[in-house]
């Protein structure tokens, strides 16, 4: 347990200077939670050797016990203390790390990463992310990191640190601001269990790009029920406003919200953004969440969602608009 009050009010937001990410380094030593910028979103950091702070992730965001997390480690050569590499994960790894791709490999025996990263499984997913404040505390904590998005569970992901802030400031000791994230989109889960691989959720990094690597693999299932997910951000019903939203706009009401795409806004909406006026995926991404948050607010009806095409990163965006709107039990 960290020896900062778990009963605060409100975390200390600190800009990711040096000094903040040595702080942050002891309090995850100690065992508490720390909030960390990385390129995908903001993430919520605890010792992922330490039971007692991964069960800390699960009771801050609200999250079912059989949802796997994603181990944050520097590189390859730390991973493969936890992991099984094969030649398909090496070449993965070589290709897009760090950045915005997790692989769930089979977990090494003997790995000292907490069985409830696992989620019960025998397999973990890990990445090394691409942002120089996750990489500073990776090497400052000497940990690797348990860090699902910093936010209540199956709520919109946060990639801004006032996003943290509102919705786990009373749970968090510390958040580091390092700005807007980059890509502001997952990273993209890839599963090697299996003879073909498998993209178990589109993210940051397009299929196509993973095809170049290792050759076909298969599709993203369709979000399913709440039975164990072998992976994060699998569940139905996830990434939800508290507004309903509907897909596929192709007209608006005066009492809804319009979450637009491209050159040409429908007309009517009582607010407006754009996820990217000129139509760029890459825009579109780092836009998604912060926009749903926006539009997020009391006094409407809805958010109603224009169509966004389902090619490169508009799979992962989809997907999340998906699962944002999918039923919630």
């Amino acid at each position: 347990m960290s020896k900062r009050a778990a009963s605060q009010k409100n975390a200390e937001v600190a800009p990711a200077d040096d000094g903040a990410v040595r702080r942050a380094a002891a309090i995850l030593r100690d065992g508490g939670l720390v909030a960390v910028p990385t390129e995908t979103v903001y993430g919520l950091a605890a010792d992922a050797t330490n039971d007692t702070a991964v069960a800390r992730i699960f009771q801050a965001k609200g999250r079912p016990r059989f949802n796997p997390l994603i181990v944050h480690v520097p590189g390859a050569e730390t991973a493969a203390r936890h992991v099984e590499f094969d030649a398909r994960g090496e070449a993965l790894a070589k290709a897009f790390w760090p950045g915005a791709l997790t692989l769930v490999l089979p977990r090494r025996a003997g790995s000292a990463v907490s069985l409830l990263c696992s989620a019960g499984l025998d397999s973990l997913a890990v990445r090394a992310p691409d942002h120089p404040v996750a990489q500073s505390l990776l090497a400052q904590s000497g940990r690797p990191l348990a860090a699902p998005s910093a936010n209540a569970s199956g709520r919109i992901s946060p990639t801004r640190a006032e996003h943290v802030a509102e919705e786990l400031g009373s749970h968090v000791d510390l958040i580091l601001d390092g700005g807007p994230c980059r890509v502001g989109l997952e990273s993209t889960v890839v599963s090697l269990l299996q003879a073909r691989p498998a993209i178990l959720r589109p993210g940051g990094i397009p299929r196509e790009r993973i095809e170049d690597v290792i050759g076909p693999v298969a599709d993203a299932p369709e979000p399913g029920g709440e039975d164990a997910p072998a992976a994060p951000g699998m569940l139905a019903s996830h990434y939800a406003p508290a507004l309903p939203l509907r897909l596929n706009a192709t007209s608006v009401g005066p009492d809804e919200a319009l979450l637009a795409f491209g050159p040409d806004p429908l007309a009517g909406a009582a607010e407006t953004l754009n996820l990217s006026p000129r139509g760029d995926l890459t825009e579109a991404a780092a836009n998604l969440f912060a926009c749903l948050r926006a539009l997020d607010r009391p006094g409407l009806r809805a958010i109603a969602a224009m169509p966004v095409p389902e090619i490169g990163l508009g799979r992962a965006i989809n997907d999340r608009l998906r699962r944002a709107a999918a039923p919630r039990g």
